[in-house]
């Protein structure tokens, strides 16, 4: 019977939590006049997006920090190994490496606590593709980065004014030029 009762305990709870733990999905478009390999981690791996094209990256609930950028100069064959000439990540399409400096980055951190995101755009990696980060619900803010050591971004390890956050459950929009 204290079984029984310790199972459904655990049940319950879970099914109390699971509303907390929130999805996000980042919409992911290349306006570059070239084409942009997006890479994410630790969901995603990577995705060819040609001008004017697009990819949604979902990242399922219980992921709670991860990267997003593009890669240039890429070249990959029907099994996706290749090479890229910026923000590669082992030779691979979808990566399981962070990308190889330069690489302009959008970095998240969901569901922290009070029921907030983090979000931030960094070069201190370096600079390879102009790139904005935005929350698509309203009141929070927007990053751009059209160029190297542009004042949105993280330009050094400690740079903690750039974060910015947003509540947990929000999606955001991620462009390349």
């Amino acid at each position: 019977m204290g079984l029984i009762f310790k199972t459904l305990s655990i049940v319950s709870l879970s099914l109390i939590l699971l509303p907390l733990t929130h999805a996000a999905t980042f919409f992911i478009k290349n306006n570059c006049p070239y084409t942009v390999w997006a890479a994410s981690l630790p969901t995603g791996g990577g995705q060819q997006i040609n001008t004017g094209g697009t990819w949604s990256l979902n990242v399922a609930p219980g992921t709670t920090s991860g990267r997003i950028w593009g890669r240039t100069g890429c070249n990959f064959n029907g099994a996706g190994n290749g090479h890229c000439q910026t923000g590669d990540c082992g030779n691979v399409l979808a990566c399981r490496l962070s990308g190889a400096p330069p690489t302009t980055l959008a970095e998240f951190s969901l569901n922290q606590p009070n029921n907030l995101d983090f979000y931030d755009l960094s070069v201190i990696d370096g600079f390879n593709v102009p790139m904005s980060l935005a929350p698509t619900s309203g009141g929070c803010a927007s990053l751009r980065c059209p160029a190297d050591k542009c004042s949105d971004a993280y330009l050094f390890p400690s740079d903690n004014s750039k974060t910015h956050s947003c509540r947990s459950g929000t999606n955001y929009n991620v462009v390349f030029c």
